[in-house]
């Protein structure tokens, strides 16, 4: 059982109904943490995450709301002030559209930039607009700093990933974590997480279970580690930037990946 180092505090975690956002929410809740859960348009899923996160012992909401729209990320800010105070915020939704030829140019459209970057950018930032007086509160009722996390990705590193719009809202958000890190203390702390792969829906969907085997297996060839990471290995590094063993990190940007980034040179030479 995990110390409930996090018992009375207060989080929220975007596109929580699946993957990495509901195993870092499960994670919360098994340290004491209540919960805003929310998703777009996974109900049932976002449904079954509220009622692992209560088997723990945490009182969990659920808040459907799109992130990409001001609209939405004031009516999640809205649900954590009826708390009086937000200690935790984790801007995990994301999307993307794969084009996984980074040379083939065509095959991404203005709008696809625009909507990848409403979500994996605007959207963080206008949660942490909407959400900043509530943690700012948070950090001077406790005396401790609030916590912010962004998941990127290591795409936002590499350049990598499943399309080039991906890789630069990734890099995007890896420079906005900088940036507000600087600006929000200090007050709130604000950190990064970068994965490699996961063993995700997000996967799982585009491939039937003989592709998805193939990857899986060829990740964990390929990785220094010898590895493919999970969901919950993630989301064990993740957690660490919003307890206050990491009360004296801010600004950081953490590559998760089983060591895959070492076989991208400059990035073998870090």
């Amino acid at each position: 059982m995990a110390e409930k180092d996090l018992a009375g505090r207060k989080a929220l975690v975007t596109g929580s109904a699946t993957g990495l956002g509901r195993s870092i929410a499960i994670k919360l809740a098994e340290r004491g943490a209540d919960l805003i859960i929310n998703c777009t348009r996974s109900i049932s899923e976002a449904e079954e995450t509220v009622a692992a996160c209560n088997e723990l012992g945490a009182q969990t909401q659920l808040v459907p709301a799109d992130v990409s729209t001001e609209e939405g990320c004031r009516k999640l800010a809205d649900a954590a002030a009826g708390w009086g105070q937000l200690d935790i915020l984790v801007n995990n939704a994301g999307i993307t559209r794969h084009a996984r030829d980074h040379s083939d140019l065509d095959a991404l459209t203005r709008q696809d930039f625009m909507d990848t970057y409403a979500i994996n950018v605007a959207g963080p930032f206008l949660m942490m607009q909407a959400c900043k007086p509530l943690l700012v509160k948070a950090s001077e009722n406790t005396g401790r700093a609030s916590a912010v996390l962004n998941v990127s990705s290591i795409a936002g590193v590499t350049g990598i990933g499943s399309s080039v719009a991906y890789a630069a809202t990734k890099g995007a958000l890896n420079t906005m974590t900088l940036s507000l890190a600087r600006a929000l203390a200090p007050q709130i702390r604000v950190n990064a997480v970068c994965p490699g792969f996961i063993g995700t829906r997000w996967f799982k969907d585009r491939l039937d279970e003989e592709q998805y085997q193939r990857m899986t297996e060829g990740v964990a060839r390929t990785t220094p580690l010898g590895v493919a990471s999970g969901p919950d290995d993630i989301a064990d590094s993740a957690v660490f930037f919003l307890t206050d063993s990491s009360r004296h990190v801010t600004g950081e940007t953490l590559l998760v990946d089983a060591g895959m980034h070492l076989g991208f040179a400059p990035l073998s030479a870090r």
